[in-house]
């Protein structure tokens, strides 16, 4: 799927300046996690980020020290967010840790943050104390939600808070249908596309994801997730990637989709005025 990647951003620069080039970009799935740091510097990230042509990149590390970092960098570009995670590795493992609780008490009584996120549950398991406490603090907060979750998880997390915000990390890796079927039960509810290079190919949005788009123009949004260090290599070339398919919709679509949507929903909380 890299080689794809690359070689359609190959196709892209080839073609010159142009209305897809021209697109700005807000990336809503960034982590710049202690691994990350470890191979590249605050600098050079947010330069891949600006070389790639996005404006805005919403941010969670494990640790916050890499959103810190990033943040400190470029206060123009990155929104924060509030990863549960002290360190890679704790994907399921925070459900059930206090400390994990602890330490995001610790960050939101210090920092401002637009959501508590990127997390992990599924189905029954966003029942626990530790997901319903994260749901509580972002409502006394006012802070989205970021949920790398089945479409279970998600309808549990709104039955613990009926007015949370929910950023639906990868869609769910959920079929279109599903997606759609969500958001019409949630109108809180938006979705980033990392990771679903099915939306588009050979450069057209498949149709039933086309369908979805055009149904609900104002929650959907582009993201690349740097979840490993390796993944920031791909920064550029999937911006190019998304622009390829994001210039077949119409034009209010697509920059819905490339940035306004996800200035919207990071508008809606504390950090956004700092």
């Amino acid at each position: 799927m890299r080689r794809i990647i690359l070689g359609l951003a190959l196709l892209l620069l080839a073609d010159g300046p142009g209305r897809a080039a021209d697109l700005a970009l807000f990336d809503a799935h960034i982590h710049f996690s202690h691994d990350a740091r470890a191979a590249l510097s605050a600098d050079e990230a947010v330069a891949r980020l600006r070389r790639a042509g996005v404006t805005g990149a919403l941010v969670s590390s494990s640790d916050d020290a890499g959103t810190q970092a990033l943040l400190a960098a470029a206060p123009d570009l990155v929104v924060p967010a509030l990863r549960p995670y002290r360190k890679r590795g704790e994907l399921t493992s925070w459900l059930r840790d206090p400390g994990n609780i602890a330490y995001v008490e610790g960050l939101l009584a210090r920092n401002r943050y637009v959501a508590i996120g990127e997390f992990h549950v599924d189905g029954a398991d966003a029942d626990l104390p530790n997901v319903r406490r994260v749901v509580d603090l972002a409502r006394s907060h006012g802070l989205f939600l970021i949920a790398h979750s089945d479409a279970d998880a998600v309808e549990r997390l709104f039955r613990h808070d009926a007015g949370a915000r929910v950023l639906w990390a990868h869609a769910g890796f959920e079929r279109p249908e599903t997606v759609a079927a969500m958001m019409r039960r949630h109108p809180s509810l938006w979705a980033d596309l990392s990771f679903r290079y099915e939306v588009a190919r050979d450069g057209a949005v498949a149709p039933g994801w086309l369908a979805v788009f055009r149904e609900f123009p104002d929650r959907f949004m582009v993201g690349t997730d740097t979840y490993t260090p390796e993944r920031w290599k791909d920064v550029e070339a999937h911006a190019a990637w998304a622009r390829s398919w994001l210039k077949t919709l119409p034009p209010d679509l697509a920059e819905a989709m490339a940035h306004r949507n996800a200035e919207r929903l990071v508008r809606t909380s504390p950090a956004a005025s700092r």
